[in-house]
């Protein structure tokens, strides 16, 4: 397999990179979450091993951002977060498997292994949703009941981010780092004029908002009402 291997720490990467070469793989080691993701998109991988805690980018964003954008690599996240929330939260951002740092070289070989198995299976990613409305990443499609919403790519994109981190509050910085390029657009008023849009057309089509604003920290997604 021709495997993308993102791992900030020399001490992990170089053994991996020299025990997965035995094992008749291809590898290719970045140290960086951006590099990562652009690697992904571009040059065809079979297999990314994703560290959760990369620079400029977290693991977890790589792959989302990867099935945002209909891309089947598959994705075995790599990482010392065991808490049973961010095996979650991992396998749900659309990872095919999670391995706990540390781990056994062997194990990892035959979790590969196992992925190779699977890797003429698509990958689709589960619909989202908050009350009544629902969200298709696949297709990019929102909906409120019967009626599809027609929203912009950054509109789509601050949505499923929301509706992908319940509870967890994001200051205008965190949204603008996660969800927009250094290039460009690069203003928390950027950030608020494009939520304000998203507000809005989600109300005119008869929703609740579904994003609370907590004055003078960010945002977050609001708890349904009963």
């Amino acid at each position: 397999m021709r495997i993308l291997l993102a791992e900030d720490d020399a001490r992990l990467a170089e053994p991996l990179v020299d025990y997965l070469s035995r094992d008749q793989h291809q590898l290719t080691w970045v140290s960086n979450g951006n590099r990562a993701l652009e690697a992904l998109l571009s040059d065809g991988y079979d297999l990314a091993l994703l560290d959760w805690m990369l620079p400029g980018r977290d693991g977890l964003s790589v792959v989302q951002e990867l099935r945002r954008q209909g891309n089947d690599t598959l994705v075995l996240m790599l990482t010392a977060r065991d808490a049973e929330a961010d095996v979650v939260a991992g396998l749900e951002g659309g990872a095919d498997e999670y391995v706990v740092k540390p781990f056994r070289m062997v194990e990892l070989a035959a979790r590969i292994h196992s992925l190779e198995r699977r890797s003429e299976r698509p990958y689709r990613p589960p619909e989202l949703g908050w009350r009544t409305l629902r969200l298709d990443p696949a297709e990019a499609r929102v909906s409120l009941g019967a009626e599809e919403l027609s929203l912009t790519a950054k509109e789509l994109q601050l949505l499923e981010w929301f509706l992908r981190h319940p509870g967890r509050l994001f200051s205008r910085a965190q949204l603008l780092e996660q969800l927009w390029s250094t290039e460009g657009e690069s203003s928390g008023d950027t950030v608020k004029t494009h939520l304000n849009n998203l507000r809005r057309k989600l109300r005119a089509a008869g929703s609740d908002d579904p994003i609370e604003t907590v004055h003078g920290l960010g945002y977050r997604l609001a708890k349904p009402q009963p």
